[in-house]
Order: structure tokens, then sequence, then C-alpha cells
């Protein structure tokens, strides 16, 4: 019983057997394969196609995606493309993971800038938005460059109010300067393939999320959704393979002409293009699916986990029973056994659960369409069999 559906995601067959079909041509042909889809006519290159069904997914543009290998790196190619100056700083919260928080700080060694956290929240099962907004309000200072935040927290299971919180920074921008105001970046993988929002009306800056867990993608994919005049803030980190002008740039001893474009932060060097190029499908098959189906049945299933484990004595539920301040991830502790224990008799019992990887841990389970209620309760019984 895969109840980890925020790990890896097993691919659909739409999605394997692309995968299959490119990785058999590109083994029969591999110079003319990539050339004639990566590098020839315009029309041609299957790269323009991954973005145009992102897009697609988020509600923008085709020129508004980047590609990337995983949230990581785009959270990465982000921060470290912002150029911060000295003494500007970047909010974050208490509640991020690892990578989000080394992207910050390894950008703010670089550039001179600074980093703080905050807790949005003191008890994740009562959050409370109203609260959460007031905390981040309280704490802007002057010098505040970014905010970054994930959509969705792991080790919690709290999903935040993007919308709301994107409208409290642009009030907090009015009497900004351009130069100065405030920028929205967001960790989005764990709400990304399982609310029913579009991304690029939600309101932040830049948003980052892998293409690989929720959306049921190949391995190694991601994305970057930013508009054009947040692009053009990025200095690009890594040589793109996507971008005509920036080779052009190089073979005519120039500088590329114009701002920045998403084109120009795709990373560059070869990828496992039969995974890349795959991802198209993955967006195809969750778009038929339809997205409000996908989260109602999230929800269903993961209420149907919360529910379960809230009423057990021995349990303490950590993420909020609420489906709207939650996605798809339920973290918990059992009286008397350490997270990693739990998993262990999980998984000794045919369930595959984790602890989150955490300084204080939890036991996680999640639930995705892949999933099924008998599952859930024959979950609930291991768990239920802990008391004691």
């Amino acid at each position: 019983m895969h109840l980890s559906n925020f790990y890896l995601a097993s691919n659909p067959t739409p999605v394997r057997d692309a995968i299959t079909n490119y990785r058999r041509a590109f083994d029969e042909n591999p110079h003319s394969f990539l050339d004639d889809n990566m590098f020839a006519r315009e029309e041609d290159m299957l790269w323009r196609t991954v973005c145009a069904e992102a897009a697609e997914y988020v509600g923008g543009q085709a020129n508004e995606i980047a590609l990337t290998s995983s949230t990581t790196m785009g959270l990465a190619l982000t921060y470290n493309g912002l150029r911060l100056k000295p003494g500007q700083e970047v909010l974050t919260t208490t509640h991020e993971f690892y990578p989000h928080h080394e992207a910050i700080r390894l950008a703010a060694d670089k550039w001179g800038a600074t980093m703080r956290s905050i807790p949005l929240y003191d008890s994740s099962f009562d959050f409370s938005a109203d609260e959460a907004i007031a905390r981040l309000r309280a704490a802007v200072r002057p010098n505040t460059r970014v905010f970054g935040v994930a959509w969705v927290h792991s080790n919690t299971g709290v999903r935040l109010p993007m919308s709301r919180i994107a409208e409290a920074i642009a009030d907090l921008n009015r009497n900004r300067d351009e130069a100065d105001r405030i920028l929205l970046v967001v960790d989005g993988v764990h709400g990304f393939g399982v609310a029913d929002e579009d991304v690029a009306q939600m309101g932040c800056d830049f948003f980052s999320a892998g293409t690989h867990k929720w959306i049921l993608g190949p391995r190694g994919t991601g994305i970057m959704w930013a508009k054009a005049e947040n692009w053009a803030l990025l200095q690009p980190t890594i040589p793109s393979l996507m971008s005509k002008e920036t080779s052009a740039a190089w073979r005519q001893d120039r500088r590329p002409a114009g701002p920045t474009e998403a084109a120009w932060v795709s990373p560059g060097g070869f990828f496992s293009y039969e995974h890349q190029w795959a991802a198209a499908e993955a967006f195809r098959f969750v778009r038929q699916i339809g997205r409000k189906r996908i989260q109602d049945r999230i929800a269903e299933l993961n209420s149907q986990i919360k529910e379960g484990l809230a009423a057990m004595e021995h349990v303490t539920l950590h993420t909020p029973l609420d489906p709207e301040l939650s996605a798809g991830i339920v973290t918990f502790d059992v009286e008397g056994y350490a997270p990693r224990e739990v998993a262990r008799i999980l998984r000794e019992n045919r369930v595959i659960a984790n602890a989150t990887p955490y300084g204080i841990p939890h036991v996680r389970l999640s639930a995705g369409i892949v999933n099924f209620p008998e599952e859930i309760d024959l979950a609930l019984n291991v768990i239920r069999s802990l008391k004691g």
C-alpha cells in the first residue's frame, strides 16, 4: 500500500510509453534524433511542447516557463540569480524543507545578504491563516527583499493560502520603490498537482516545482514559472541550450541583447531528454483527468487518514483537519514510538510510509489518486494496533 505519494511518482502508461519511445529513438540514432528535436527548426523543438503543456496547466504562457530537474534546482536558480545586495534580507519560515533553506543561505552568503526565519504558527493542527499573515506582516523589515515560502509544509501538511499571502505582500509593497519591492518566491511542489489553482493567477513572483511527484511525471523533471518582468530580474546561472539569443551572442562575441527570458534560465548541458520531453504527457494525463477531480479525490482520501488518526487517543495529529488548510500530506506521532519505528512497523505490514527528515520528525502518510479507501483502512488498523 503505497501511501508515500509525496516522494516519487509511479509513472502512468502514457508517460512510460513516451519515455520508452524517446529512449528507443535515441538509441537508434542519438545524433540526429537530438539534433532534429532540439536544435533544428523552432517548431520541432520538443522542449517547447513541454513548456506549452506546463503553461496550460498553470494558466500562463509558454514563454513564462523554464524547465529544470527539480524544485531544488529551480529554487537555487532563483535565489542565485536575484542579484541580492549587501544589507538586503531574505525572509523565510522555520517550516521550510532543507533545499529551500539551503538555496537561500547559499545565495545570501554569495551576495552578502542575510536570511531570517520566522514561525507562521505554533500549532500546525490549529493553523490559522489570519494569524500566519499577521505574523508575516509583523516580520517584514525595510530591508526585506524576498519572502520565500513553501505552499505546503512537508513536516506538518499545512497548506498556505498563497493568494492571500500574495495580497499581503502586494499591500506591503504599495509604498516601496520597484527596486525594493518584496518578491514572493514559492516552493510549490506539494501543492502542484494537488490543489485546483492556477499558479499564474496566485500572485507569486517566482514558482518552482518538481513534476515527478504529484504531476506524475518522469524522474528528474521540474519547472519554474514567472512573468516576463520577473524573469528580467534574474541573472542566469547555467548556460542554456534553449535560447537562440544567448548562443548567437557567444558566436558574435557580444553580450546577449535584451532582458533575461525564461529560456535563458533553463539549464543547459545534455539532460535525460527522454524524461524531460515525456513530461508533456504527464501534464496531458492530469489535465485529462481534471484538476478538480484530482483535488477532490486527494482531499477525500487524506481526510479519511486524518479523521481516523484523530479518533485514536494514542496518536497526535499535526495536519489540520480542514481540507482547505492541507493537501496530500498527513503527519502525526504515536505515543511510545519513535517516528522511524512507526514507519518500519507500517512497512513490515506492507504499508509504505516514512518519518519526515526534519530536526523534529513525524510519521508521514500521503494518499494520492492511485490509492483506495480500503488501503487506508488497513494502514489505520496497523496504527490502531500500536495503542499501549
